[in-house]
Protein backbone atom coordinates (compact mmCIF):
# COMPACT_ATOMS: atom_id res chain seq x y z
CA UNK A 1 0.00 0.00 0.00
CA UNK A 2 2.85 2.34 0.22
CA UNK A 3 3.95 4.47 3.14
CA UNK A 4 1.17 7.04 4.63
CA UNK A 5 1.72 10.32 6.11
CA UNK A 6 -0.01 11.36 10.13
CA UNK A 7 -2.16 13.81 7.77
CA UNK A 8 -3.30 13.85 4.10
CA UNK A 9 -1.70 16.35 1.43
CA UNK A 10 -5.33 18.22 0.53
CA UNK A 11 -3.74 20.79 -1.93
CA UNK A 12 -4.94 20.52 -5.72
CA UNK A 13 -3.55 20.72 -8.90
CA UNK A 14 -6.67 21.90 -10.69
CA UNK A 15 -6.87 22.76 -14.08
CA UNK A 16 -9.22 23.86 -16.86
CA UNK A 17 -9.89 24.29 -20.86
CA UNK A 18 -12.19 24.78 -23.48
CA UNK A 19 -12.80 24.46 -27.50
CA UNK A 20 -16.08 24.08 -29.20
CA UNK A 21 -16.10 20.31 -28.84
CA UNK A 22 -14.90 20.13 -25.58
CA UNK A 23 -15.01 21.27 -21.86
CA UNK A 24 -12.29 19.73 -19.81
CA UNK A 25 -11.56 19.76 -15.97
CA UNK A 26 -8.74 17.71 -14.40
CA UNK A 27 -7.90 17.84 -10.67
CA UNK A 28 -4.68 15.57 -9.24
CA UNK A 29 -4.23 15.30 -5.28
CA UNK A 30 -1.26 13.55 -3.10
CA UNK A 31 -3.40 12.36 -0.64
CA UNK A 32 -1.64 10.00 2.54
CA UNK A 33 1.23 9.45 0.34
CA UNK A 34 4.48 10.43 1.18
CA UNK A 35 5.32 11.48 -2.44
CA UNK A 36 3.05 12.20 -5.23
CA UNK A 37 3.58 10.33 -8.21
CA UNK A 38 0.59 10.66 -10.47
CA UNK A 39 1.02 12.44 -13.70
CA UNK A 40 -1.43 13.55 -16.22
CA UNK A 41 -2.13 15.60 -19.61
CA UNK A 42 -5.48 17.16 -21.53
CA UNK A 43 -4.14 18.35 -25.33
CA UNK A 44 -7.16 19.84 -26.82
CA UNK A 45 -5.36 19.96 -30.27
CA UNK A 46 -2.20 17.91 -30.54
CA UNK A 47 0.64 19.29 -32.02
CA UNK A 48 1.26 17.08 -34.73
CA UNK A 49 -2.29 16.52 -35.68
CA UNK A 50 -4.33 19.56 -34.87
CA UNK A 51 -7.51 17.31 -35.25
CA UNK A 52 -7.59 15.59 -32.10
CA UNK A 53 -7.73 15.57 -28.64
CA UNK A 54 -5.35 13.71 -26.54
CA UNK A 55 -6.17 12.84 -22.60
CA UNK A 56 -3.92 10.30 -20.05
CA UNK A 57 -4.11 9.38 -16.68
CA UNK A 58 -0.78 7.63 -15.65
CA UNK A 59 -0.28 6.67 -11.72
CA UNK A 60 3.32 6.03 -11.32
CA UNK A 61 5.09 3.51 -8.64
CA UNK A 62 8.44 3.38 -7.31
CA UNK A 63 8.91 6.65 -7.74
CA UNK A 64 7.38 9.59 -10.33
CA UNK A 65 9.87 9.10 -13.15
CA UNK A 66 8.38 7.43 -15.72
CA UNK A 67 4.99 9.08 -14.61
CA UNK A 68 5.90 12.45 -15.05
CA UNK A 69 7.78 11.58 -18.68
CA UNK A 70 4.43 9.90 -19.89
CA UNK A 71 2.57 13.01 -18.89
CA UNK A 72 5.40 14.82 -21.41
CA UNK A 73 5.81 12.61 -24.31
CA UNK A 74 3.80 9.45 -24.69
CA UNK A 75 1.39 11.39 -27.38
CA UNK A 76 4.62 12.15 -29.19
CA UNK A 77 5.59 8.18 -29.46
CA UNK A 78 2.13 7.44 -30.97
CA UNK A 79 1.46 10.69 -33.64
CA UNK A 80 4.88 10.10 -35.05
CA UNK A 81 3.97 6.04 -35.78
CA UNK A 82 3.57 5.64 -39.75
CA UNK A 83 0.45 3.87 -38.88
CA UNK A 84 -1.28 6.87 -37.39
CA UNK A 85 -0.41 9.04 -40.77
CA UNK A 86 -1.88 5.90 -42.56
CA UNK A 87 -5.30 6.52 -40.01
CA UNK A 88 -4.78 3.08 -38.04
CA UNK A 89 -4.75 4.67 -35.13
CA UNK A 90 -5.28 1.10 -32.76
CA UNK A 91 -2.37 0.31 -34.06
CA UNK A 92 0.21 3.18 -33.51
CA UNK A 93 -1.22 3.35 -29.74
CA UNK A 94 0.11 0.03 -29.35
CA UNK A 95 2.86 0.33 -31.30
CA UNK A 96 3.23 4.15 -29.76
CA UNK A 97 3.51 2.71 -26.42
CA UNK A 98 6.08 0.16 -27.08
CA UNK A 99 8.22 2.10 -28.56
CA UNK A 100 7.63 5.16 -25.22
CA UNK A 101 8.53 1.53 -23.57
CA UNK A 102 11.81 1.15 -25.45
CA UNK A 103 12.91 4.51 -25.18
CA UNK A 104 12.85 4.40 -21.48
CA UNK A 105 14.97 1.18 -21.68
CA UNK A 106 17.54 2.09 -24.03
CA UNK A 107 17.91 6.18 -22.88
CA UNK A 108 16.15 7.12 -19.80
CA UNK A 109 17.63 7.81 -16.65
CA UNK A 110 18.30 5.67 -13.85
CA UNK A 111 15.20 7.07 -11.96
CA UNK A 112 13.07 6.23 -15.06
CA UNK A 113 14.29 2.37 -15.24
CA UNK A 114 13.50 1.22 -11.54
CA UNK A 115 10.25 3.27 -11.45
CA UNK A 116 7.19 2.40 -13.57
CA UNK A 117 3.42 3.68 -14.22
CA UNK A 118 -0.03 3.08 -15.58
CA UNK A 119 -0.90 4.34 -18.75
CA UNK A 120 -4.72 5.00 -19.64
CA UNK A 121 -5.61 7.72 -22.32
CA UNK A 122 -7.74 8.78 -24.83
CA UNK A 123 -7.62 10.05 -27.99
CA UNK A 124 -10.66 11.55 -29.90
CA UNK A 125 -10.07 12.13 -34.22
CA UNK A 126 -12.93 12.94 -36.15
CA UNK A 127 -15.63 11.83 -34.05
CA UNK A 128 -13.96 8.65 -32.76
CA UNK A 129 -12.27 7.43 -29.83
CA UNK A 130 -9.56 5.69 -29.11
CA UNK A 131 -8.99 4.33 -25.16
CA UNK A 132 -5.71 2.81 -24.84
CA UNK A 133 -4.88 0.97 -21.68
CA UNK A 134 -1.64 -0.28 -19.57
CA UNK A 135 -2.61 -0.89 -15.76
CA UNK A 136 -5.43 -0.48 -13.38
CA UNK A 137 -6.18 3.15 -14.25
CA UNK A 138 -9.60 3.21 -15.87
CA UNK A 139 -11.79 5.16 -18.08
CA UNK A 140 -15.56 5.24 -18.18
CA UNK A 141 -18.28 7.33 -20.93
CA UNK A 142 -21.54 8.24 -20.04
CA UNK A 143 -23.68 8.25 -22.94
CA UNK A 144 -27.60 8.72 -22.82
CA UNK A 145 -26.80 8.67 -18.88
CA UNK A 146 -25.74 5.11 -19.19
CA UNK A 147 -22.10 3.78 -18.07
CA UNK A 148 -19.77 2.38 -20.79
CA UNK A 149 -16.74 1.55 -19.62
CA UNK A 150 -13.58 2.01 -22.13
CA UNK A 151 -11.33 0.33 -20.80
CA UNK A 152 -10.25 -3.04 -18.32
CA UNK A 153 -7.68 -3.48 -15.77
CA UNK A 154 -4.82 -5.56 -15.68
CA UNK A 155 -4.75 -7.79 -12.57
CA UNK A 156 -1.77 -10.46 -11.71
CA UNK A 157 -4.74 -12.96 -10.94
CA UNK A 158 -7.04 -12.64 -14.13
CA UNK A 159 -6.88 -15.59 -16.54
CA UNK A 160 -4.97 -14.39 -19.55
CA UNK A 161 -2.76 -11.97 -17.86
CA UNK A 162 -1.57 -14.84 -15.18
CA UNK A 163 -1.25 -16.97 -18.10
CA UNK A 164 1.37 -14.35 -19.58
CA UNK A 165 3.07 -14.02 -16.50
CA UNK A 166 3.99 -17.51 -16.23
CA UNK A 167 4.98 -17.93 -19.28
CA UNK A 168 7.36 -15.58 -18.99
CA UNK A 169 8.82 -16.53 -16.10
CA UNK A 170 7.04 -15.17 -13.52
CA UNK A 171 4.40 -16.32 -11.18
CA UNK A 172 1.44 -15.08 -9.28
CA UNK A 173 1.51 -14.84 -5.32
CA UNK A 174 -1.56 -13.12 -3.13
CA UNK A 175 -2.65 -11.83 -6.31
CA UNK A 176 0.54 -9.46 -7.02
CA UNK A 177 3.14 -10.24 -9.76
CA UNK A 178 6.15 -12.21 -8.03
CA UNK A 179 4.21 -11.39 -5.12
CA UNK A 180 5.37 -7.63 -5.23
CA UNK A 181 3.57 -5.64 -8.29
CA UNK A 182 -0.51 -5.21 -7.69
CA UNK A 183 -0.82 -5.10 -12.00
CA UNK A 184 0.23 -7.06 -14.73
CA UNK A 185 1.15 -4.20 -17.57
CA UNK A 186 2.81 -1.10 -17.28
CA UNK A 187 5.52 1.13 -18.95
CA UNK A 188 9.08 0.79 -16.99
CA UNK A 189 9.10 -2.13 -14.54
CA UNK A 190 12.12 -3.36 -16.51
CA UNK A 191 13.04 -5.96 -13.72
CA UNK A 192 9.97 -7.98 -15.38
CA UNK A 193 10.80 -7.71 -18.94
CA UNK A 194 13.96 -9.32 -19.08
CA UNK A 195 12.94 -12.59 -20.50
CA UNK A 196 14.91 -12.35 -24.20
CA UNK A 197 13.32 -14.75 -25.53
CA UNK A 198 10.39 -13.60 -25.38
CA UNK A 199 8.43 -10.06 -27.71
CA UNK A 200 7.78 -7.29 -24.96
CA UNK A 201 3.81 -8.10 -25.23
CA UNK A 202 4.69 -11.50 -23.98
CA UNK A 203 6.66 -10.33 -20.97
CA UNK A 204 5.77 -10.76 -17.56
CA UNK A 205 5.05 -7.30 -17.32
CA UNK A 206 3.84 -5.30 -20.33
CA UNK A 207 3.44 -1.74 -21.66
CA UNK A 208 1.51 -3.45 -24.30
CA UNK A 209 -1.98 -2.09 -24.34
CA UNK A 210 -5.44 -3.11 -24.65
CA UNK A 211 -7.73 -0.31 -27.03
CA UNK A 212 -11.30 0.22 -27.34
CA UNK A 213 -12.95 1.68 -30.39
CA UNK A 214 -15.79 3.85 -30.73
CA UNK A 215 -18.27 6.03 -32.19
CA UNK A 216 -18.97 9.37 -30.69
CA UNK A 217 -22.58 10.32 -31.35
CA UNK A 218 -24.81 13.39 -30.10
CA UNK A 219 -25.94 11.40 -27.28
CA UNK A 220 -22.50 11.14 -25.33
CA UNK A 221 -21.85 13.66 -22.50
CA UNK A 222 -18.72 12.89 -20.82
CA UNK A 223 -16.22 10.70 -20.36
CA UNK A 224 -13.86 10.15 -16.98
CA UNK A 225 -10.13 8.92 -16.50
CA UNK A 226 -8.43 8.41 -13.08
CA UNK A 227 -6.38 6.47 -10.96
CA UNK A 228 -7.10 3.31 -9.24
CA UNK A 229 -7.36 5.52 -6.32
CA UNK A 230 -10.91 6.74 -7.29
CA UNK A 231 -11.84 3.35 -8.70
CA UNK A 232 -10.77 1.41 -5.42
CA UNK A 233 -13.40 3.61 -3.90
CA UNK A 234 -16.06 4.43 -6.56
CA UNK A 235 -17.62 1.77 -9.14
CA UNK A 236 -18.16 2.97 -12.76
CA UNK A 237 -21.94 3.70 -12.24
CA UNK A 238 -20.87 5.76 -8.53
CA UNK A 239 -18.54 7.89 -10.45
CA UNK A 240 -20.85 8.44 -13.54
CA UNK A 241 -23.83 9.34 -11.35
CA UNK A 242 -21.45 11.80 -9.10
CA UNK A 243 -20.57 13.57 -12.11
CA UNK A 244 -23.98 13.93 -13.97
CA UNK A 245 -25.56 14.93 -10.58
CA UNK A 246 -22.90 17.78 -10.60
CA UNK A 247 -23.28 18.57 -13.93
CA UNK A 248 -27.10 19.43 -13.84
CA UNK A 249 -26.17 21.63 -11.03
CA UNK A 250 -24.04 23.94 -13.19
CA UNK A 251 -21.26 23.05 -11.44
CA UNK A 252 -17.92 23.03 -13.75
CA UNK A 253 -16.10 20.14 -14.83
CA UNK A 254 -13.03 21.30 -12.63
CA UNK A 255 -14.90 21.65 -9.61
CA UNK A 256 -16.58 18.60 -10.26
CA UNK A 257 -12.98 16.72 -10.33
CA UNK A 258 -12.16 18.66 -6.59
CA UNK A 259 -15.21 16.84 -5.20
CA UNK A 260 -14.80 13.86 -6.56
CA UNK A 261 -11.39 13.56 -4.87
CA UNK A 262 -12.31 14.65 -1.87
CA UNK A 263 -15.28 12.07 -1.65
CA UNK A 264 -12.54 9.87 -1.95
CA UNK A 265 -10.11 10.78 0.58
CA UNK A 266 -10.12 8.52 3.70
CA UNK A 267 -10.87 10.13 6.91
CA UNK A 268 -8.76 7.72 7.82
CA UNK A 269 -5.66 5.74 6.12
CA UNK A 270 -4.95 3.24 8.72
CA UNK A 271 -8.36 1.52 8.95
CA UNK A 272 -9.00 0.22 5.19
CA UNK A 273 -6.17 1.76 2.85
CA UNK A 274 -8.99 2.60 0.43
CA UNK A 275 -9.30 6.39 -0.34
CA UNK A 276 -5.69 6.98 0.84
CA UNK A 277 -3.53 6.57 -2.66
CA UNK A 278 -2.78 9.56 -5.04
CA UNK A 279 -5.40 10.63 -6.54
CA UNK A 280 -5.64 12.25 -10.11
CA UNK A 281 -9.08 12.32 -12.58
CA UNK A 282 -9.43 14.28 -15.77
CA UNK A 283 -13.73 15.26 -16.75
CA UNK A 284 -14.08 15.72 -20.72
CA UNK A 285 -17.03 16.78 -21.31
CA UNK A 286 -18.73 16.79 -25.06
CA UNK A 287 -20.15 19.93 -25.97
CA UNK A 288 -21.20 19.02 -29.85
CA UNK A 289 -20.67 22.34 -30.67
CA UNK A 290 -22.77 23.81 -28.37
CA UNK A 291 -22.41 25.61 -24.82
CA UNK A 292 -21.51 23.73 -21.74
CA UNK A 293 -25.05 24.65 -20.45
CA UNK A 294 -26.64 23.05 -22.98
CA UNK A 295 -25.18 19.95 -21.44
CA UNK A 296 -25.78 20.93 -18.53
CA UNK A 297 -29.70 20.93 -19.34
CA UNK A 298 -29.37 17.40 -20.93
CA UNK A 299 -27.72 16.13 -17.85
CA UNK A 300 -30.31 18.08 -15.63
CA UNK A 301 -33.50 15.73 -17.40
CA UNK A 302 -31.98 12.54 -17.38
CA UNK A 303 -31.50 13.25 -13.31
CA UNK A 304 -35.17 14.43 -13.01
CA UNK A 305 -36.07 11.34 -14.97
CA UNK A 306 -34.29 9.29 -12.43
CA UNK A 307 -35.14 10.99 -9.22
CA UNK A 308 -38.83 10.33 -11.02
CA UNK A 309 -38.81 6.69 -11.45
CA UNK A 310 -37.32 7.09 -7.44
CA UNK A 311 -40.47 8.96 -6.54
CA UNK A 312 -42.95 6.92 -8.32
CA UNK A 313 -41.28 3.48 -7.02
CA UNK A 314 -41.38 5.08 -3.61
CA UNK A 315 -44.92 6.50 -3.81
CA UNK A 316 -45.96 2.69 -5.17
CA UNK A 317 -44.16 1.05 -2.29
CA UNK A 318 -46.38 3.61 0.50
CA UNK A 319 -49.24 2.45 -1.52
CA UNK A 320 -48.54 -1.52 -1.35
CA UNK A 321 -47.73 -0.77 2.62
CA UNK A 322 -51.29 1.24 2.83
CA UNK A 323 -52.91 -1.75 1.24
CA UNK A 324 -51.11 -4.60 3.12
CA UNK A 325 -52.31 -2.56 6.53
CA UNK A 326 -55.75 -2.21 4.96
CA UNK A 327 -56.31 -5.64 4.54
CA UNK A 328 -55.09 -7.06 7.82
CA UNK A 329 -58.00 -4.82 9.43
Amino acid sequence: MGQSLSEPVTTKNTAECENSAFRVGSSSMQGWRCEMEDAHTHILSLPEDPTAAFFGVYDGHGGAAVAKFAGQHLHHFITKRLEYSDNNVEVALKRGFLDFDKEIEQNGSWQQKTAGSTAVVVLIKEQRLYCANAGDSRAIACIGGKVRALSMDHKPQDEAESSRIVAGGGYVELNRVNGSLALSRALGDFMYKRNMYMRPEEQIVTAYPDVEVADITEDWEFVVLACDGIWDVMSNQKVADFVRKRIASGLSPDCICEELLNSCLATDSKVTGLGSDNMTAILVCFLHGKKYEDLVVRCGINQQHVDGVGDINQSSNVLDTTTSLLNEI
